[in-house]
């Protein structure tokens, strides 16, 4: 007789991760949180640290400790509610581990071969001249996808909340998940997981200080909790073009209108993309705006969120009830994998 999932719910299960690689930006909060924050009005929804992940970068002890309660301390800053949802850290629920050797072999070296973020360090090393393609390039990273498949199935998770670029990592967890099913799925099989991307997702990405992608990577970040004076700095910092203030513009070409756009309620967009295709707005006007905006909503996020980040907070009780939750989800899974492939 085919088993069924641990858990049954009439409810589906929604699964969100961050991993903790460094200060929370507007990006990281427009992209990331605040759809994810959205799910636990139609899902019981989980969020987790992904703080294994991010040994594949971060190296320093001290700073992996501090992001790693940054992201919690953002979440729960931006409104999440610790007792209505489970919020852990990874490393808190040793059963992920465990189930990530079992799941890596399930996994074809074919499929990590495909692995976005794999192919292109091979094609950053070879567009650099180098011999060896895979030169730098760890295990970690290699095997990230099956630890990523591990984080969604072990908490069966039914759908995850991803941007459009990153609906592979979703694929590759449903099909090592397969996998499993096909060779065990007489005793215990896996839910097969899909990919949720956020209502009105585009693939457009917010814009940093010099028009790029925002991106820590580029080093032109907003922080989301830097403090009032900084902010303002910040704001003044983002390029424009030379239109006169009297001149007609336009307002999808403007960084600092893109961003507005993502803060503002929208009678305050639709009445500034009036104003600027009529002229007379100019954009030091329009960056002015955008930072009463953000102030008006970013500080009481932040004073929340640097009240969680001091020592004594309850953040870190926050986080080990959340791991108590989790690891009531994942013990049992991790029981009938271990019936089912022989070792219990």
């Amino acid at each position: 007789m085919s088993a069924s999932p641990a858990t049954v719910s009439p409810v589906k299960v929604s699964l969100t991760g961050i991993k903790p690689t460094g200060e929370p930006h507007l990006g990281n909060y427009v992209g990331a949180v605040k759809p994810a924050l959205q799910l636990v009005r139609e899902h019981e929804a989980l969020y987790f640290i992904a703080d294994y992940h991010a040994l594949t970068t971060v190296r320093d002890p001290d700073l992996l400790r501090h992001y790693t309660r940054s992201v919690a301390a953002t979440w729960i800053a931006a409104g999440l509610d610790p007792d209505r949802v489970v919020v852990y850290r990874q490393s808190d629920v040793p059963e992920i581990f465990e189930l990530n050797w079992v799941m890596a072999c399930m996994a074809g070296k074919g499929l990590m071969n495909r692995a976005h973020a794999y192919k292109a360090a091979r094609d950053r090393n070879q567009e650099a001249g180098r011999v060896d393609a895979d030169a730098g390039i760890n295990m970690g990273l290699y095997n990230y996808p099956v630890l990523m498949a591990v984080d969604i199935l072990i908490m069966e998770a039914d759908v995850v909340p991803v941007g459009r670029d990153q609906t592979q990592h979703v694929e590759i967890a449903a099909d090592i998940a397969g996998s499993f099913n096909h060779v065990y799925g007489e005793t215990y099989r896996f839910k097969i997981p899909q990919a949720v991307v956020p209502a009105g997702e585009t693939g457009h990405t917010l814009p940093g200080l010099d028009g790029r992608k925002m991106s820590k990577s580029y080093d032109n970040t907003i922080p989301l909790f830097c403090g009032e004076a900084q902010l303002k700095k910040l704001v003044r910092r983002i390029p424009t073009d030379s239109t006169p203030v009297a001149e007609p513009k336009d307002p999808d070409a403007s960084h600092v209108f893109q961003i507005l756009e993502q803060f503002a309620a929208p009678e305050v967009v639709a009445d500034t993309r009036l104003r600027l295709q009529a002229g007379g707005m100019g954009w030091g006007e329009l960056k002015n705006q955008l930072f009463e905006v953000l102030n008006a909503q970013l500080s009481p996020m932040r004073e929340r969120y640097d009240a969680l980040l001091e020592p004594d907070s309850p953040l870190d009780g926050m986080l080990a009830a959340g791991a108590e939750k989790a690891r009531k989800r994942a013990i049992p899974v991790l029981a009938q994998v271990r019936r089912a492939i022989g070792v219990a």
